[in-house]
């Protein structure tokens, strides 16, 4: 008897529309997804081996950068291989249990992208306000106690999500009209009240919306303290290097708040521009991180230059 009911409570799967409302160019809109998806796994995938092959690069800020890509990577590829096949081969049906992992995953991974921004601003910020200090306190053991509070805060905020899908009874509603599956978008599909859903929601963001206030104070301060440096040399580099970082923050915040904005209070905007602005959301910064880097740092610029030379010469 149980069995029955839980199969009478939750679908044997779910249906991925894709973009309702631009059907007839899906097939089309595959293809730019696809050479965003090639340049974050490529981009992502070569920062990660320049940082594990050279020890020169075996800094606190070259961590959180290996961090950041490799959540980037997973990221991505949480999303994006099924988005392909919905455009470009229909395979709309995702079981049930796949559909709740790829609302873990997604929103885990978004989580651990905030906080990593957050202590690379941290790590900044002790760099270039304590430079004397930089040792002593970003230590490889501390890193890693970071690293470790990174997967732990994520767990800790994501996990509930999953109990809370799993007790909602969805009464044969299967259809989800989005590229993949997300917390409330699942949510949604329930026939019974979903607040606590909508409020424990809400909670996650406010936290998110803690580390983007913690990372502005961070960067206020760092430029506070760069504009009041004797030399314009010391200014100019420490300048480079903060640009940087602003950039992948904006990258990553930006569409994920023009999206969350336009889902709860743009309502007379066309469905189909909420899921491409979510779709944007997680795909756009895994591609740009990398390229990022690869411009405004310069350690990152000369190894990924020597590697080619390298390979170039051996042909």
């Amino acid at each position: 008897m149980s069995s029955f009911n839980v199969t009478e409570l939750h679908p044997s799967s779910f249906l991925l529309l894709g973009i309702p409302g631009l059907e007839g160019i899906q097939i089309w809109l595959g293809f730019p997804f696809c050479v965003v998806y090639l340049i974050a796994l490529m981009g992502n995938t070569i920062i990660l081996l320049m940082i594990w092959i050279d020890h020169s690069l075996h800094q606190p800020m070259f961590y959180f950068l290996a961090m950041l890509s490799g959540i980037d990577l997973s990221l991505s590829t949480a999303t994006i291989p099924k988005m392909l096949g919905i455009f470009w081969f229909s395979l709309q049906e995702l079981c049930f249990g796949c559909c709740v992992t790829q609302v873990f995953f997604i929103h885990f991974f978004t989580v651990m992208e905030s906080i990593v921004l957050l202590a690379m601003g941290f790590d900044r910020y002790v760099a270039i306000c304590n430079p004397l200090r930089y040792t002593m306190i970003l230590t490889n053991k501390r890193v890693g106690v970071i690293g470790g509070i990174v997967v732990l805060r994520s767990l800790c905020m994501i996990a509930p999500i999953i109990f809370l899908l799993l007790r909602l009874p969805y009464c044969g509603h299967r259809v989800i009209p989005h590229t993949y599956c997300e917390h409330m978008g699942v949510a949604r599909l329930a026939c019974a009240s979903i607040r606590i859903n909508v409020y424990y929601g809400l909670g996650n963001i406010s936290i998110l919306f803690m580390d983007v206030l913690l990372i502005i104070i961070s960067y206020a301060r760092i430029l506070y303290t760069v504009f009041h440096l004797p030399s314009p040399d010391a200014r100019l580099k420490a300048l480079n290097t903060c640009s940087s970082h602003i950039c992948v923050i904006i990258a990553f915040f930006g569409p994920a708040l023009f999206s969350f904005l336009t889902h709860r209070f743009g309502h007379g905007i066309p469905q189909y521009i909420h899921i491409l602005l979510a779709n944007l959301y997680v795909v756009i910064p895994p591609a740009l991180n990398p390229v990022i880097y690869g411009i405004r740092t310069k350690q990152i610029q000369e190894r990924v230059k020597k590697l080619f030379a390298k390979k170039f010469n051996e042909r």
